[in-house]
């Protein structure tokens, strides 16, 4: 009697679970949007920014660096925490922070206060990072991720699309002003930390004996920021060969040194040594690192030059930045669908590198007066490689590594592209300082203007300045992003080369096997004489209610051992 009524009282609990799923959903992405949009909302109103707050090139260069470095540094540490305590309780504290950071920003009065709030703000946003990505893993089982993804999706385009314009229409709105960049996230936030605590249920699993590798993180940490700031103020404020010059590198090199050591002796380690040291996973962070260098630092001097180079407003720049955002959108897709169609990771890698060098080739050719079209194709091609290659160097990993390394190697693959923007944002933000104060002084000296201070002080309020100066610095600013350019061609230089000499890796369709169940088939190669099994394939089609995995009489196995050489498999 009851039984016709089972299918539909089954079919409404998996309605209801859906929509309690997308209920806690909603409040995840919501943050996580908000995380994401106070990086992208920032890159066309920071020359207004930094302008009004009567800031350097250099500080412009720190107002990113500052988050990138503190987010990536903690964004290991949060993952920890989350074996430990509440992951719910550490989503909220981590929105409080980033609140917090947000509002600091906003009400800064000069550009070291904004710096110190990005730094504060950068720790809110390595938990929310970390954090989304662990609830959603808790909350949907493996099997039923692939549905949700497309929301994932969908709020990162929309934060990475629609950030640059809501920066320039915010700007450019005379009631609103550059301030609410950043108190636009707070009421966002807010209601996301509200809707999580009506909506998210997650059970606090504490994982036993989970060692949090703090010293790592810190002397990473430390290392890399005294590496910065000698770049940062080397050739300006202290000479190459100068005893600040020693301390800062012989400092970087003892702290990095010391950082090896105790990941080499951490029961957990932020950079898990013996994964590091495989060879497909080496090259992956290599390419990675490449990658991020020159996507992050060439990326965030684009508002720039839209806006000081050649004098668009933060709208129109927002606007004249959407090829690029265009690039990494379709050819993510498109890649995506066709390593799934084929199998085959390595040739979109090799392909995505190439073209994102090709990309900044025909950047590094620009000037104040280039035609924007060409500018447009140069942006285009950069977002395509990006799109090819940043999230596939990730996948290459996945399929390389044991299963059980999988959560550890993509997580170092992600923190060494992080760690890789922010060096390349330092780098080249220095770079460009140089140039652009070489420039300003030789055409100011040139036109019979003395020029007092114009590396320390601010090139960047050009409402303050006579016409003739203006002209001058706008010169400076759109040939010296040319040469930036150049710098991120011949860094990406280093991914193609990665990415060649990774061994070619398939999409992994296998499970390892437990130690003992590949022992008993080791046995049973060895006598009938077959090569030894490594891996059992995983059933491509769903089984049948009935047929279970019984194995018939005279079916056999089918079986995959891949071969290092060319990364095939061979199947029986």
């Amino acid at each position: 009697m009851s039984a016709p009524s089972t299918p539909a009282a089954a079919a409404d609990s998996e309605a209801k679970s859906h929509r309690q799923t997308l209920e806690a959903l909603s409040g995840l992405l919501l943050v996580l949007f908000v995380a994401m949009l106070s990086s992208t909302v920032v890159s066309t109103a920071l020359p207004k920014i930094i302008g009004a707050l009567d800031g350097s090139q250099t500080q412009y260069t720190w107002v990113v660096t500052a988050t990138l470095l503190t987010a990536t540094a903690t964004t290991p540490i949060w993952g920890k925490l989350a074996d430990l305590f509440n992951k719910k309780l550490l989503i909220q504290i981590s929105i409080v922070i980033f609140v917090i950071g947000s509002m600091v920003a906003g009400a800064a009065q000069n550009a070291g206060e904004l710096i110190a709030a990005r730094a504060f703000q950068g720790i809110g946003v390595g938990g929310l990072q970390a954090l989304v990505q662990v609830a959603i893993a808790a909350m949907i089982p493996p099997r039923e991720r692939g549905r949700y993804n497309g929301y994932l999706g969908g709020v990162m385009a929309l934060a990475t699309v629609g950030g640059p314009l809501l920066g320039g229409l915010i700007v450019d709105t005379s009631w609103l002003g550059w301030r609410w960049c950043f108190f636009v996230g707070v009421p966002v936030a807010v209601i996301a930390l509200v809707l999580l605590q009506v909506t998210l249920k997650l059970p606090t699993a504490r994982r036993a004996n989970v060692k949090i590798d703090y010293l790592g993180a810190t002397l990473i940490a430390a290392g890399v920021s005294l590496l910065l700031i000698w770049i940062s103020f080397v050739d300006d404020t202290f000479a190459w060969l100068s005893w600040q010059t020693y301390a800062m590198v012989g400092g970087t090199i003892l702290l990095l040194g010391l950082a090896v050591l105790v990941e080499a002796k951490a029961a957990e380690p932020i950079v898990p040594l013996p994964i590091v040291r495989e060879r497909n996973t080496a090259l992956a962070i290599l390419a990675s690192l490449a990658v991020g260098m020159a996507m992050f630092g060439g990326a965030v001097f684009l508002g720039q030059y839209f806006q000081i180079g050649r004098g668009y407003s933060p709208t129109e720049a927002g606007l004249l930045t959407i090829p690029m955002m265009a690039g990494v959108l379709l050819t993510s897709v498109i890649s995506g669908r066709m390593i799934t169609r084929t199998g085959r990771i390595k040739p979109y890698i090799i392909a995505g590198a190439v073209v994102l060098v090709a990309g900044f080739a025909l950047l590094s050719t620009i000037d104040h007066a280039t035609a924007l079209w060409f500018v447009g194709v140069g942006m285009f091609l950069v977002g395509a490689g990006v799109g090819m290659s940043m999230q596939n160097l990730v996948l290459a990993v996945q399929n390389t590594v044991a299963l059980k390394d999988i959560g550890a190697a993509s997580s170092t693959v992600a923190f060494f592209r992080s760690l890789g923007g922010t060096i390349g944002v330092s780098v080249l933000g220095a770079v460009l300082a140089r140039r652009v104060t070489d420039q300003i002084t030789h055409d100011l000296a040139a036109a019979g203007v003395p020029a007092s201070g114009s590396s320390g002080g601010s090139t960047l309020n050009l409402s303050a300045l006579p016409e003739p100066i203006v002209h001058i610095i706008r010169a400076a600013y759109g040939d010296a992003t040319g040469h930036i350019f150049l710098l991120s061609a011949i860094i990406g230089v280093a991914g193609i080369l990665a990415a060649i000499a990774m061994r070619p890796v398939m999409l992994r369709d296998s499970l390892d096997l437990p130690a003992e169940v590949k022992a008993a088939a080791v046995a049973a190669d060895a006598i009938d004489g077959a090569p030894p099994i490594d891996q059992v394939a995983l059933p491509r089609e769903p089984r049948q209610p009935g047929e279970g995995h019984q194995v018939r009489p005279g079916e056999g196995h089918q079986v995959t051992s891949p071969r290092e050489e060319d990364g095939t498999t061979t199947r029986r």
